[in-house]
């Protein structure tokens, strides 16, 4: 019997022990939205899917199709997001982040905007110059509006016009574009407490990293 062979690019959003060695990962992709796929003992030491098969990893994957699942039998990772591995709140945010992305995308659904924020989101944590908490809020802003459910700028609040603006900013902005300005610590606390209130009206979910992050901060 032939097997089917393909190649996707994504990234890796959970990993969970199968066995004594394998594991079954969860991958947002560009072409197939969110897939699950087995790895053959990608738990031993000398895999070569070791840390293909990590949270965080990005780039190409090359799958098998089995009777009733995907085998990821090679993987090429451009990016592996290494700073947010050594740095113990930023790795937080990015599980808080892929958490979210996990709870949004679907199988054989158009997911490369939310891949493409997830990606520019990580590259966000790993930079000096951006605050973590308003990457936080522009990320969870961004992704109730990729996901269609953004219920409009707030107004029966008597917030800044700058946090307006930068509500707005992220809601019509291009995702390559989101991670270009800083705003006062005033008006972050109001962005935060905007983004908090969506998630809770938008995202019915309990997010694990989420409680762990704020029990950090």
């Amino acid at each position: 019997m032939t097997q089917d062979f393909l190649s996707v690019t994504g990234m890796v959003l959970k990993t969970v022990p199968v066995g004594e060695y394998d594991r079954r990962v969860v991958i947002l992709t560009t072409e197939m939205g969110k897939i699950s796929a087995f790895a053959k003992s990608a738990r031993k030491p000398n895999s070569h899917l070791v840390a293909a098969t990590n949270p965080f990893s990005f780039g190409k994957f090359r799958l098998y199709t089995g009777r009733s699942s995907y085998n990821i039998i090679e993987a090429d990772i451009t990016n592996y997001f290494e700073e947010l591995r050594e740095d113990f709140v930023s790795a937080y945010y990015g599980m808080y982040f892929l958490e979210i992305s996990d709870y949004y995308s679907r199988e054989n659904n158009d997911e490369k905007e939310q891949l493409k924020l997830l990606y520019q989101s990580m590259r966000a944590l790993c930079s000096p110059k951006l605050e973590n908490q308003l990457i936080r809020a522009i990320f969870e802003i961004k992704s109730i509006v990729v996901n269609g459910e953004f219920p409009g700028i707030p107004t029966k609040n008597n917030f800044q016009e700058s946090t307006l603006y930068a509500i707005q900013y992220i809601v019509e902005s291009s995702i390559e574009k989101l991670y270009t300005f800083h705003v006062s610590p005033e008006v972050l606390q109001e962005l935060s407490r905007v983004s908090d209130y969506y998630r809770k009206m938008m995202m019915d979910h309990k997010f694990l990293s989420l409680e762990v992050l704020d029990s950090l901060l």
